[in-house]
């Protein structure tokens, strides 16, 4: 991977997206963009659900970008679900080289809660991380601090550290084509 795409699903604050873009660079060794926003009209929502289906997705950011050698990571306001689960926090695809982040549920807002823009980012970093090792080919994680830990609750996005643990740094690199 040369390089990881950023991609804002509609108006997403610039300031969230290069500070992640920072840390990504940082954490892959490869150069991270923030592109121009990718337009999703609220018609693409489930009506019944209110909530955006992760396939239709990435099957757009596949289409909008070239993924063959580079990283595509999408990050929206949509709430998001899959066919298995009610609601991800982000989703990946290995195969299209795409993975997706909803701000949705990292808000404290969300919960209750006052609004906490550092958590926010240290969640949204949390996630993209995670979601990036999945679509390099990394499983989950039974280390409850390292990224790739599945998180079944911002409780455990937020105990989560936002990098691999040894055994899943050894096996990322070792995933990286030569």
């Amino acid at each position: 991977m040369r390089e990881i795409s950023i991609v804002p699903i509609n108006a997403i604050d610039a300031g969230l997206l290069t500070r992640l873009a920072l840390c990504l660079e940082e954490r892959f060794l490869a150069t991270a963009v923030v592109r121009a926003p990718l337009a999703v009209p609220k018609s693409a929502l489930n009506s019944t659900r209110g909530q955006l289906f992760f396939g239709s997705l990435v099957a757009r950011l596949a289409a909008a970008y070239d993924t063959r050698e580079d990283l595509v990571l999408g990050v929206t306001d949509f709430d998001l679900y899959k066919t298995s689960h009610q609601f991800v926090f982000g989703s990946s695809s290995e195969a299209q080289r795409c993975a997706v982040v909803s701000l949705q549920r990292l808000r404290s807002e969300y919960y209750g809660d006052q609004p906490d823009e550092n958590a926010l980012f240290q969640r949204l970093l949390k996630e993209s991380v995670h979601e990036i090792g999945h679509a390099l080919g990394l499983r989950h994680c039974y280390n409850a601090r390292c990224a790739m830990y599945y998180s079944n609750s911002v409780f455990d996005t937020d105990n989560k550290h936002s990098h691999f643990c040894e055994s899943c740094e050894r096996r990322s690199r070792a995933n990286k084509p030569v």
